[in-house]
């Protein structure tokens, strides 16, 4: 980040006892949760596709993305929108915590065994929180899976 004076806003979320960030330019928004209607898949992470103001969007299992496995949703579950380069997709997210502004010397680049999905992490005081890049979250729902078997090697650890 060569430009140290640079603020980002982002949407701070949790996924189990984990917290995840996307920046909050590229949320269109976020609703309540509402099981999607089911369609056939090749992509685990893919749970359906909702009819947002009339406009059909893909729903998926953040969580199962990431390899961090399937769950139920919990009742205060959300959808967040996400828009980028004109392409829009739900992930259900287990509940939206807030939006915090941070430095770029707050943010590190993902580590190289993250996952394509991850952009960095930001480190807000005693907090790690892993940005995802918004873009790869589309594209893995748009996107044909590429012989995906990454699920094992981005499970936490225990």
């Amino acid at each position: 980040m060569p430009d140290e004076t640079l603020s980002r806003q982002l949407v701070v979320f949790s996924l189990g006892d984990e917290e995840y960030a996307l920046p909050i330019t590229e949320v269109h928004e976020i609703i309540r949760f509402a099981e999607p209607r089911s369609v056939a898949s090749a992509d685990p992470s893919v749970r359906g596709v909702i009819s947002l103001r009339g406009k059909i969007l893909p729903v998926y299992d953040l969580a199962t993305r990431l390899g961090i496995g399937a769950h139920d949703a919990p009742a205060e579950a959300k959808i967040v929108i996400v828009e980028t380069d004109g392409a829009m997709a739900g992930v259900i997210v287990d509940d939206v915590e807030e939006v915090l502004t941070i430095e770029a010397g707050q943010l590190d680049e993902a580590p190289i065994a993250g996952g394509h999905c991850i952009d960095g992490i930001a480190k807000v005081e005693d907090r790690l929180v892993v940005l995802l890049d918004p873009a790869a979250i589309v594209a893995a729902v748009t996107a044909a899976p590429a012989a995906e078997a990454p699920g094992e090697e981005l499970r936490p650890a225990a």
